[in-house]
């Protein structure tokens, strides 16, 4: 005979729930079988039963059924309870790991914080330590140039020689800070012809001696002009060589534009 080369599929195993059924059910089929078999009119008694058959008292099929109906009852309860213990711990797995995830995601957010604490304070002390260095660069500028002010030698005066010459070229610089007008040839040419380069010069003799101004100095510069165009900073002498100088430039500015335009007496 030729064997059946098909392959069968896997058989699933029964649950302790099916073969209790599976059990139930047989049983129950076996005990109609079994009351079906007795005549209607049989009697309770085994001794009045025909000889080869057996008799089921309707006692008997009454407890076979409560049996069966009990173990099914009760497989049923003990299935109930299986999905319930089942279902149970299925919640309380889900309940761990949604505790489990709500620590983890706490874990998580407290090691953000953590982190954004230590960044914060990383920063501010990094700031803290930029703000000391710039103000230790700046203290260490400021200490240099103060240094460098203490080093520094105070020009000395500039010196003029004590004859015409240095007369005039110290009455050019004065002119020069107060914006007065003439050079070195306006001022040489006009006291030649006025004095002869002699400060202490005076003339007695024309109308300004007639009058009690005489003329006095380098340029030959009365009181009266003198005092209306003396120069801040020299001395307040018409034979003071430098303040006649610079008097007599600064009225020769007003009136004739500049020392240079005079060409005889003013």
């Amino acid at each position: 005979m030729l064997k059946n080369t098909k392959n069968r599929g896997p058989i699933r195993a029964l649950t302790q729930r099916h073969k209790i059924a599976i059990a139930g059910v047989a049983t129950l089929g076996a005990a109609a079988l079994a009351f079906s078999a007795v005549p209607g009119n049989a009697q309770a008694t085994t001794a009045e039963a025909p000889t080869g058959q057996v008799a089921y008292s309707s006692e008997q099929i009454k407890d076979v059924k409560g049996s069966v109906t009990d173990q099914l009852a009760s497989a049923g309860v003990k299935a109930e309870e299986m999905s319930a213990k089942h279902k149970a711990a299925v919640a309380a797995a889900k309940h761990r790991a949604a505790v489990a995830a709500a620590k983890h995601r706490a874990a998580e957010a407290a090691a953000k914080h953590r982190a954004h604490e230590a960044a914060t304070k990383k920063k501010a002390a990094e700031a803290a330590a930029k703000k000391k260095a710039e103000a230790a660069r700046e203290a260490k500028e400021a200490a240099s140039r103060s240094a460098k002010r203490v080093q520094v030698k105070p020009v000395a005066a500039k010196a003029y020689a004590n004859n015409l010459d240095g007369w005039i070229r110290e009455a050019l610089d004065i002119m020069k800070k107060h914006n007065i007008p003439g050079t070195y040839d306006g001022l040489y040419r006009n006291t030649m012809r006025e004095s002869s380069g002699n400060p202490n010069a005076i003339n007695n003799w024309d109308i300004n001696a007639q009058n009690g101004v005489p003329s006095i100095g380098l340029l030959q510069v009365i009181k009266p002009t003198f005092d209306a165009y003396h120069v801040p900073g020299t001395a307040w002498s018409q034979y003071d060589p430098v303040a006649n100088l610079t008097a007599a430039a600064n009225y020769a500015a007003d009136r004739y534009g500049s020392i240079d335009n005079v060409n005889s007496a003013y």
